[in-house]
């Protein structure tokens, strides 16, 4: 600890600004004499391995470190992966860490933090580091696979906690006017499945299975009161918003009263509507991260699964950049709105909700009565349950601050 609250605004700048920095900043410390402690010095070096200007990244899994990561300094010897990771794990804030984790791999190439089993391990999965995951995933080797999948649940498992409880209530407070939680009957319980699916939710001490997830046999599904088609645009510039969707596309399967299809399209078009029930993890891998963009046959398969349209939810993710037949898309979408299909574009579904997109052709599908607007996860439930109750998502969008 610093002796004063100066020491401490001192060693951030050191940190902040690296070695070249010392000697100006040590004639500013009350104590004149060291300005990083023991822990800090081993802050310093991991920041170093990454931000350093002149270190190059090894093939072997090594990189090289200089103190020029913010200015002039001797070199170092090559950095472990593996002992670098654990220190900044162990010294950095969550959010801190993802971002340090993905200028690694941007900076300095990184890559192989995601080829070799024991250093994937050690790595805190984000949305970042998963959608680059995905887009390597051709080029991972056998044995770090399993790995891989790992670290790709950890993610799906955290963002279904962050979001099913909200959308559930949303799609239930839209279906039922009472504003009851209708519960699916018991005996349509899928014992087996439930069980085996939520075995790592074993409580040792009470000896029990603290059930996550419920699973239910078709037969009671049998009243299906809205369909909901997640069609999710997989181009490489939608990598968050392809596993944000993919998540949300598992959690309407799972509610009884929807009938949901997922589908994912660049210039051809892939039904992942099986996979999103079953298990999202494996949807995501079944995703072709990258390619061109052809919305418009997209959406002319979807049509296909519309029976009642005023009974129908149509979501399109995208950042309607399209290749296909744009004149062919915005007459789609507008005789999907006039059967009283209820339909939405998200440009974006990730926390900054700030998208790149066809400005142009996003205000064709508004006025056609199509709303696009960016959507931070935590605001689609919100949406979904204002197109169930066949509210104006217009002014809706409005009143929750979302904006083109």
């Amino acid at each position: 600890m610093k002796d004063t609250g100066l020491d401490s605004v001192i060693s951030r700048w050191r940190l902040i600004l690296g070695q070249e920095a010392e000697a100006s900043l040590s004639a500013c410390s009350a104590g004149g004499g060291q300005l990083l402690s023991e822990e800090e010095m081993i802050m310093d070096a991991a920041l170093e391995a990454i931000y350093n200007e002149t270190g190059a990244s090894g093939a072997d899994g090594n990189a090289g470190m200089g103190t020029n990561r913010r200015g002039a300094g001797s070199g170092r010897s090559a950095i472990n992966l593996s002992k670098w990771l654990g220190d900044v794990r162990s010294l950095f804030p969550e959010d801190v860490v993802s971002v340090i984790q993905n200028d690694a791999m941007e900076r300095k190439g990184w890559k192989q933090l995601l080829f070799e089993p024991e250093l994937l391990a050690a790595v805190k999965p984000d949305i970042q580091l998963v959608g680059t995951l995905l887009a390597l995933k051709g080029k991972i080797p056998e044995k770090t696979k399993e790995t891989a999948r790992m670290l790709v649940q950890a993610l799906v498992d955290e963002l279904v906690k962050l979001l099913e409880t909200d959308i559930r209530r949303a799609v239930t407070g839209a279906l039922n006017k009472r504003q009851h939680s209708p519960l699916p009957s018991l005996s349509g319980l899928d014992w087996k499945r439930t069980i085996e699916r939520n075995l790592k939710h074993y409580d040792a001490e009470r000896q029990i299975i603290i059930p996550e997830r419920f699973f239910y046999f078709d037969r009671a599904r049998r009243s299906k009161e809205w369909t909901v088609i997640v069609d999710i645009d997989q181009s490489g510039s939608m990598a968050s918003s392809v596993i944000w969707a993919s998540v949300i596309g598992s959690i309407f399967a799972s509610i009884p009263a929807l009938s949901t299809r997922v589908v994912a399209f660049d210039t051809e078009v892939v039904d992942l509507t099986e996979q999103c029930a079953n298990d999202p993890v494996d949807m995501l891998f079944g995703i072709q991260l990258g390619g061109g963009t052809d919305i418009n046959k997209s959406v002319k398969y979807c049509e296909q699964f519309i029976e009642e349209p005023k009974k129908t939810l149509f979501i399109i993710i995208s950042d309607l950049y399209e290749n296909g037949n744009q004149a062919g898309l915005v007459r789609r979408m507008r005789e999907l709105r006039e059967s009283g299909v209820r339909t939405m574009t998200l440009l974006a579904l990730s926390d900054e909700g700030k998208p790149y997109y066809d400005e142009r052709l996003a205000a064709q599908l508004s006025r056609d009565g199509t709303p696009c607007f960016a959507c931070t996860p935590a605001k689609l439930p919100v949406l979904v349950e204002g197109a169930l109750k066949g509210q104006d998502l217009g002014e809706l969008a409005k009143r929750l601050g979302l904006g083109r």
